[in-house]
């Protein structure tokens, strides 16, 4: 009461706006704040603002009514003012959110609808661009945190992102750090490839399957005849001038995603592995799964690229065809006595193999392995048959590759495992004698004692064997009281078959070896670039992936501290023998 006379007091001296206009400003701003931050704070699944808008202007315009008389005159004094304040306070507290919005999209998408309102009336384009591009260091960008959800955060940004700008320069913006950290991490692209044909539920997957087929384009053109410039608009003042409103404005995840390294290659060579994988751990020949994934990739990265992986598959049709001939063949045989099977107690053993394409199919990786002599004699007779079916065509066995399904019978406990041959080869020399040391173990199996070492501890882990002594194992035949409980069907844990990234490098590289020598050899001196230029016209063809000038040079380097090139003037040549 004593306010409210005051007020009147001083506008009937004309002095009210003099005296109390910027102090009722500053009350009104912290009136408007503190109710936008009570009602609105972590209420992301439905819109707000309108109600805000109206909840504020009821509160706060009756308070200045009190103050300064006629409601007319406080509505056209102060209502422009309240809505900019409330626009303002709202935008702010939804910036400091937007991380966490983001996290829960689509179901945070009328807090996103709210805020796209706010930043049509207010200047907040800059304050979130940085606001956001902090949180994303500090909270995303850091070595704890798992490619995978770095990945689904940066989906889910350029879901939320299109909403709030399609024009496309807010997502650029706030998400430049985010693609160049994930080309910093070896296992992007695996991520990405494997989330895109994985068979649970996933945004990547959802979105190969549901979204609008758009073949990946990485080309950097300017606007295509079909734009509609009825619909056009020019880019905000932020955007960047070097790229075109078109490669901005895609709102299509796959392609930003490809565009991270600018590559198709990449994913396709990613692809390849781990279809190769997926395929060779298909004990059924099944490739139902894999035939629909490759349909879908094809829509977006053209069927060109996919020829490899398109023979893949067909080698497990044609697989599985011969493998049913040959199999059945050796059946008949064995109803009848034969001298190749006279005093073996593993006739009952079923043999199945994948037979591939080796030039269409990635590297494997490389592990020496001494098979049981039965496993050598199966072996034998299987390419016997295949040689009756196919004529002069022949197989070379990868013995250390593959899936054994082993039955192990203990005192006290029976188990059933699905393992590698290398694993399955260990446990079986266990049954000659049941203790065995790293070095004799070696010695039969012919590989790295390191190599055995690590498989020796796969069954350890599984209770079968122990390590009684340094690099000495013996059966586990009863488990004592408390041991941990093993149960069958148990996974195996095994790695890639294919080799590693460096590996497939390497190989590719001395691919190219071979033609470089053939090149100075006839040419005699060639620069870099003039290198370069040949391979890339006569080197590619079956080769993984193409090599970069700068991968080129390091690789010539290497051959010129090896003794096997010479630089002189920026050209190299064959080096000479020694006298």
């Amino acid at each position: 009461q004593d306010f409210t006379l005051l007020a009147s007091k001083l506008k009937s001296l004309q002095l009210l706006g003099f005296f109390l206009d910027h102090a009722v400003a500053e009350a009104v701003q912290s009136r408007v704040k503190a109710h936008v931050c009570e009602q609105c704070s972590q209420e992301f699944d439905s819109p707000l603002l309108e109600e805000v808008l109206l909840s504020t202007q009821e509160a706060v315009l009756g308070w200045l009514g009190c103050i300064y008389g006629d409601p007319e005159e406080v509505r056209l004094q102060w209502l422009p003012q309240l809505e900019y304040y409330s626009y303002k306070t709202f935008a702010e507290l939804r910036i400091t959110e937007l991380f966490n919005i983001l996290v829960e999209y689509p179901d945070s998408e009328p807090a996103l609808h709210d805020l796209r309102a706010c930043l049509s009336r207010v200047d907040c384009r800059a304050h979130l661009i940085t606001s956001l591009r902090n949180t994303y260091q500090q909270r995303l960008l850091q070595p704890g945190a798992n490619t995978a959800d770095i990945i689904t955060q940066y989906i889910s940004s350029i879901k939320g992102l299109h909403l709030l700008d399609p024009s496309g320069v807010m997502l650029e913006q706030v998400c430049d750090p985010v693609r160049a950290y994930l080309r910093t991490r070896e296992d992007t692209v695996r991520c990405i490839v494997a989330s895109l044909t994985d068979d649970s539920s996933n945004e990547l997957a959802d979105e190969l399957v549901t979204g609008e087929p758009v073949l990946v384009d990485l080309s950097e053109e300017s606007e295509g005849e079909d734009q509609d410039f009825d619909a056009w608009l020019p880019d905000p003042v932020d955007a960047d001038p070097s790229k075109t409103s078109k490669s901005r404005q895609t709102s299509d995840i796959i392609s930003l995603l490809v565009n991270i390294y600018g590559s198709r290659e990449m994913f396709v060579n990613e692809y390849r592995n781990l279809l190769a994988d997926r395929l060779l751990l298909s004990a059924d020949y099944d490739t139902a799964r894999e035939v629909r994934n490759l349909e879908l990739l094809k829509l977006r990265f053209g069927e060109a690229n996919l020829h490899f992986c398109e023979v893949m598959i067909k080698d497990m049709a044609d697989s599985r065809r011969i493998n049913t001939h040959v199999v059945s063949q050796q059946k008949k045989e064995e109803q009848g006595p034969s001298e190749a099977d006279e005093g073996d107690d593993h006739r009952e053993m079923e043999l199945n193999a994948f037979i591939l394409s080796h030039v269409f199919w990635p590297a494997f990786r490389e592990e020496k392995l001494k098979l049981p002599d039965f496993i050598q004699r199966r072996l034998e007779r299987y390419l016997q048959g295949f040689k009756s079916l196919k004529g002069l065509r022949t197989l070379e066995w990868k013995p250390h590759l593959g899936t054994v399904q082993v039955e192990l019978q203990l005192s006290d406990r029976e188990l059933s495992l699905s393992v590698s041959p290398i694993r399955a080869t260990i446990i079986y020399h266990f049954q000659e004698q049941s203790t065995w040391t790293v070095d004799s173990l070696s010695g039969v199996l012919e590989a790295q004692p390191s190599v055995v070492r690590r498989h020796l501890g796969f069954w350890v882990g599984q209770g079968v064997l122990k390590e009684t002594s340094t690099d000495t194992f013996t059966v586990v035949e009863e488990q004592q009281d408390g041991a941990r409980p093993v149960h069958a069907d148990v996974e195996d844990d095994e790695e890639s078959v294919m080799a590693s990234a460096e590996e497939q490098k390497e190989s590719e590289l001395q691919v190219y070896w071979s033609y470089i020598v053939g090149m100075l050899t006839n040419l005699g001196k060639l620069p870099l670039e003039r290198i370069h230029t040949m391979l890339r016209m006569f080197a590619v063809q079956g080769v993984g992936r193409e090599c970069s000038p700068a991968e080129l040079r390091v690789f010539l380097d290497r051959k010129v501290r090896e003794q096997q090139l010479s630089l002189s003037g920026g050209v190299y040549q064959l080096a000479r023998a020694g006298p």
